[in-house]
């Protein structure tokens, strides 16, 4: 089904395909929550047209579980609230689902939106991945191995030391996936209700009017929100558990795992070998969803399910590859990319970068010194090092009222403080 139509404001509650009986239940915790509300109220409570909020209160007024009241200066029409028996029913609806928001799509909706954005569906231009990291020191051979990465569908795993610009890098990459999606803010399975909405991941985009700055195409499904291509990342916090569906007994919300919420963008897997569990006990666990691009996830009341594995999914290590993993294991994974040191020149490069974003304003001969200093210790330049030896500096300027300047003094501190003496 083409994106267009799977935007679409539902019209009644055919067109949703939600069961009546989760809309009901999501109505009363509306009002036992909003308390008096009119049509419109509740329909922008819960993101669906009139028609179908009309359906919701005439079942509810046949039962006796709401009421009606007169119109006031603050209502559009007619307004309504709970009867003794709807405040009961509400209860009772918290019980089964603490969700209380815009009514979710359902899951058989979800697949096929996600279909419809593919990230498999994207393709890279070696001009594209040069414009997108314009203002990224980057080696040029990485460029003829992202790109194809990208076009593959296959994971990905980035090694190389700490501070070799691997997990910045990566999140770049989305940037080349194409344009906005729209995501969800929930989903049912059934009358389970999985939320999925995370700001922390999604980042909405809001269209521009010419005439009055943000708009929103009320025509657009508002139980939809358009987001950048999402950018998830897991470190060594990462467990088991949260790979799977997460019901919160306290507050009764089943949370979507990062995975799912990656769909359509970038799951990054960083630090690892640094896991509480095994690292071929995590790999093992995307060997089913690399390869059939589907993920299997079960709800509370025990039903198994299958959702899409639309996402680019990036191991990142500072280990070697074969200490993860054996060779046999690590050829499913498809694409090994190797991030290295970088020179001197890069170095400079991005050095002169950082001042300039930062305003700094150095003493003659700061990055001379700073290459003794290298030369003398023999450590290697990593695309890091200028970010945070500059803010150290920086830091050392401020704290003798010098904010801003950064002298041959300060670098040497800042050194000293960075650097691990071996």
């Amino acid at each position: 089904m083409p994106l267009t139509e799977l935007i679409k404001q539902p019209r009644t509650l055919n067109e949703s395909a939600l069961d009546a009986e989760l809309l009901l239940d999501l109505t009363l915790k509306h009002f036992y929550d909003g308390g008096v509300l009119d049509l419109q109220q509740l329909a922008e409570r819960m993101a669906l047209t009139g028609n179908i909020m009309e359906e919701m209160l005439l079942t509810l007024r046949k039962d006796a579980r709401i009421e009606v009241l007169g119109a006031n200066d603050n209502s559009a029409g007619l307004r309504y609230q709970l009867t003794g028996l709807g405040q009961a029913e509400a209860k009772n609806a918290y019980l089964r689902s603490g969700y209380i928001g815009r009514a979710p799509i359902t899951i058989d909706h979800y697949r096929q939106l996600v279909e419809a954005q593919s990230v498999f569906d994207c393709t890279v231009s070696r001009e594209q991945l040069v414009e997108t990291f314009a203002d990224v020191v980057i080696e040029d051979h990485l460029y003829d191995q992202l790109g194809p990465a990208l076009h593959s569908g296959r994971a990905i795993m980035v090694y190389g030391a700490a501070g070799t610009g691997k997990t910045f890098i990566c999140k770049h990459l989305a940037r080349c996936l194409g344009g906005p999606v729209y995501l969800p803010y929930s989903i049912a399975v059934g009358r389970e209700v999985i939320q999925f909405f995370d700001p922390l991941i999604h980042k909405p985009v809001y269209q521009v009017s010419e005439k009055a700055g943000y708009h929103f195409d009320t025509r657009t499904d508002q139980r939809l929100v358009l987001c950048e291509r999402p950018v998830a990342i897991s470190g060594g916090e990462l467990t088991m558990d949260r790979l799977e569906l997460r019901y919160d007994p306290v507050t009764r919300l089943n949370q979507a795992p990062i995975q799912l919420k990656a769909n359509n963008g970038i799951y990054i897997v960083d630090d690892m070998g640094r896991q509480r569990m095994p690292p071929v006990e995590l790999l093992n666990r995307w060997i089913v969803p690399m390869e059939e691009h589907q993920d299997y996830l079960t709800v509370g009341t025990g039903q198994h399910f299958p959702v899409p594995f639309d996402t680019v999914l990036v191991f990142s290590t500072n280990l070697h590859p074969l200490e993860l993993a054996d060779e046999a294991f690590l050829r499913r994974l498809g694409y090994k990319i190797h991030f290295t040191e970088i020179t001197k020149q890069q170095f400079s490069r991005i050095w002169d970068d950082v001042c300039k974003e930062r305003g700094v304003t150095t003493e003659d001969g700061v990055l001379e010194c700073l290459f003794e200093l290298y030369q003398q210790t023999r450590r290697p330049f990593l695309p890091c090092q200028p970010r945070d030896l500059i803010g150290i500096g920086l830091d050392m300027s401020a704290f003798q009222n010098n904010k801003g300047y950064l002298s041959q003094a300060h670098i040497r501190l800042a050194w000293n403080t960075y650097f691990i003496d071996i």
